[in-house]
């Protein structure tokens, strides 16, 4: 339940999130970093990238300052627990809409499939949020809908050191 409280009060403001299903493009390509000023100093260049076709609608209210706040309260209640904190999120950019998620320790989030594990489990601290289950979406709805109803256009996931992938949300 500790996981709940860490965003459950940032979207208390969200009604109604979904639009038509959508599928997320699976395929795994090779990463474009042109452009990406934060690859090299939050992250490593990214390696790969895939796009996430959001079943989700970004929120009327969502902004810097509810992306910025959601950052924060997550951040609280990883603070508040006893776990240590092993990764971090936060998020960059000039309307803070790129999520950074980095692994604090050796070893962590170093392959794609540590990376879809951590994103696995951030799904399922998601589906446990009231906006989701009120709203009968928490066996429908992922992690990166979340993001998208917050507003955020990319997901950058690393292990700090050497390993980072990139998902656009659209």
């Amino acid at each position: 339940m500790r996981w709940m409280t860490m965003a459950a009060g940032l979207l208390v403001a969200a009604r109604l999130l979904a639009g038509g299903p959508a599928m997320a493009e699976q395929a795994v390509t090779p990463a474009d970093n042109a452009g990406d000023e934060r690859a090299g100093y939050y992250y490593p260049a990214p390696q790969t990238e895939e796009t996430y076709v959001a079943r989700a609608k970004t929120l009327k209210e969502a902004n810097r300052s509810l992306r910025l706040g959601f950052v924060t309260g997550f951040t609280k209640g990883q603070l508040d627990s006893p776990t240590p904190i092993w990764f971090a999120i936060y998020a960059k950019g000039a309307e803070s809409d790129e999520m950074i998620i980095t692994a604090l320790e050796e070893g962590k989030i170093d392959t794609l499939y540590r990376a879809r594990g951590l994103l696995a489990v951030l799904t399922a601290m998601a589906r446990q949020l009231p906006v989701f289950q009120e709203n009968g979406l928490q066996d429908w709805f992922t992690f990166f809908d979340l993001a998208k109803m917050l507003g955020f256009k990319k997901v950058t996931i690393s292990d700090g050191k050497t390993y980072a992938h990139r998902v656009n949300i659209e």
